[in-house]
């Protein structure tokens, strides 16, 4: 059967098949074997493909590793869980913002932390003028499951709508910046997540406790690897069904 995610990978890359032989020093035919055949490369071939391809081995080859090496590998993706949020260093954070160079994503409600940070909105936009996709995710402020956690937080069922207005006037200054696009979701958020490049932050959320207390962790994606990989489909998937923000006048 052929292997029509790494066909896609390669086309999406406008890479040949003859280029990708030529960057692994092998026989074209071998590739094509790997493509219209479905045969599955050797190990070192294959970390190099994926990482050429921006994609994981567990994506493009399926079957190549047992669940229980599945597992492991995605065990080895967590760097360090810490038990809330706030506990994450600021210095970690200033680390994964400043080394980003391609992805910076963040899903939230709110994020009303991220504003404390003095030169945030002037970093996104020169990392979106040097080629950065930026994408920042904030809740619907009208949203039936934003106002429920808000009462889920025993904070009142207008207190996260209105932390979301005053986050969305910090960010305002971005919009219409190219390569920075701001959306809104109201879907159930289970996970707040930050992702930079290939390493995340996950927040998942506790019932009854604020964002800040709930745990943390502190993500490097794998090639072979599921666990960033999860996370990272999961931003993509309410991405795809947010709303562009609409700015009030």
């Amino acid at each position: 059967m052929a292997n029509e995610r790494l066909r896609e990978a390669l086309l999406a890359k406008e890479l040949a098949p003859d280029q990708l032989a030529e960057k692994l020093a092998v026989d074209p035919k071998t590739v094509e074997r790997w493509i219209t055949k479905g045969r599955t490369p050797y190990a070192k071939y294959r970390h190099r493909i994926a990482a050429m391809l921006g994609q994981t081995e567990s994506y493009l080859w399926p079957d190549a590793y047992s669940e229980d090496a599945k597992a492991e590998i995605s065990g080895s993706e967590i760097i360090k869980v810490y038990p809330h949020r706030n506990a994450v260093p600021a210095d970690l954070w200033d680390r994964l913002l400043d080394q980003a160079t391609t992805h910076v994503d963040m899903l939230v409600y709110v994020g009303m932390f991220m504003t404390e940070k003095p030169n945030l909105l002037n970093q996104l936009r020169a990392k979106a003028d040097a080629g950065a996709s930026i994408r920042l995710l904030f809740g619907d402020r009208d949203a039936p499951a934003v106002v429920q956690r808000s009462v889920d937080e025993g904070i009142g069922e207008r207190t996260i709508p209105a932390k979301i207005d005053h986050a969305l006037a910090h960010f305002r200054p971005l919009n219409d910046a190219p390569g920075i696009d701001i959306r809104t979701h109201g879907t159930v958020l289970y996970n707040s997540i930050f992702r930079f490049d290939d390493e995340m932050i996950v927040n998942p959320h506790v019932y009854g406790k604020i964002a800040a207390h709930a745990p943390a962790m502190h993500l490097r994606r794998l090639s072979a690897g599921d666990l960033f990989t999860t996370y990272a489909d999961s931003f993509t998937a309410v991405w795809e069904n947010a709303t562009p923000c609409k700015w009030e006048d």
